[in-house]
């Protein structure tokens, strides 16, 4: 397994990060992995190496229940050392349910949905808790001061973000310079060959702080995980997948017939992609089967040329580069 820092900090995380939405199912879609599935995709991802675990409070088919976040608890608690072995990050910031202050960023609400994610997930500490979407309505002096108290009582190692836009980082890391604090050292974003709208104001500002970036949906929603050759062979689209398809057709037969003349999986070439980004620390991958997991580490063995890395621009063109000069001089 290849390792990399997260951002400007000394931990050392895989360059793959196994998400855990699909755990035990969520509000959001289908359950995908049994309780005893998801046991064995950890047990399988720490065999390859990956020490990067990523949940959220609410990936869970109920409000406030936090199923993916319980499942990985029980299976810390089967002991073998698996807590030790594994850098542990969880979210903040949705509905848990349905009365005043449990949601967003409160200092009340950061406290209690802390010590709720450590119950579930039977451990002492987080090791990078993530603020899960930007909250407009709270100041950042009350949410650092809450972040701030976490990490005293070493509840919380480092803190992230999620869903923030680039002047977001600025403001939050700014704020937590002046009070002494670390501030951000990671954001998770939705990063893709088919979104790459952070490249403009977000990928920069990620390596101007030196936060580690974790993208999610590295397969765009399955469309760059072979979506015409599934299709073609009459196996079912899930969701809004067939229609994206349609709308995509021609970037998607040309993409895959790179794919092709490489010699490689459309999955692992998007996720190469990502990887040869030298501001992107670790891609969440989403694996439903063991056997998923396994074939992801090919991403791993990719070394896109320069060509090939042309050739996908062309493919999928991006926002043109960072801001400004992507829409001005």
């Amino acid at each position: 397994m290849q390792y990399n820092h997260l951002g400007r900090t000394g931990l050392l995380v895989s360059r793959l990060c196994l998400g855990t939405m699909n755990f035990g199912g969520n509000m959001y879609f289908e359950p995908q992995a049994s309780e005893t599935d998801s046991f064995a995709m950890m047990d399988r991802a720490l065999e390859h190496g990956i020490n990067f675990f990523d949940t959220a409070n609410i990936y869970s088919p109920r409000q406030g229940e936090g199923l993916a976040e319980q499942i990985i608890g029980r299976w810390f608690a089967q002991g073998g050392g698996r807590r030790d072995k594994v850098v542990l990050a969880t979210k903040v910031y949705g509905d848990v349910g349905d009365w005043p202050n449990q949601s967003r960023l409160s200092a009340l609400h950061i406290r209690r949905a802390c010590e709720e994610s450590l119950r579930r997930l039977r451990t002492d500490h987080i090791d990078l808790y993530q603020m899960h979407h930007i909250d407009r309505e709270t100041p950042w002096e009350e949410i650092w001061q809450a972040m701030e108290q976490l990490v005293r009582e070493g509840k919380v190692i480092y803190v992230g973000s999620s869903n923030f836009a680039g002047w977001h980082i600025a403001q939050a890391n700014e704020i937590a310079r002046s009070r002494y604090f670390m501030g951000l050292v990671s954001e998770q974003s939705l990063y893709n060959l088919t979104t790459r709208a952070i490249e403009l104001e977000v990928l920069p500002a990620c390596a101007t702080y030196g936060l580690g970036l974790i993208p999610y949906s590295p397969l765009g929603s399955g469309l760059l995980g072979g979506a015409l050759r599934k299709v073609s062979q009459g196996r079912r689209a899930q969701g809004g997948l067939q229609e994206a398809v349609e709308k995509k057709r021609g970037q998607l037969e040309a993409y895959e017939r790179l794919c092709a003349e490489l010699g490689e999986e459309p999955a692992h070439v998007a996720l190469a992609w990502l990887l040869a980004n030298p501001v992107v620390t670790a891609p969440i991958i989403g694996p439903r089967t063991r056997e998923q997991l396994d074939g992801t580490l090919r991403a791993l063995e990719i070394a896109l040329s320069q060509e090939t890395l042309a050739r996908l621009d062309t493919i999928f063109p991006g926002p043109g580069g960072p801001a400004p000069e992507a829409y001005a001089w």
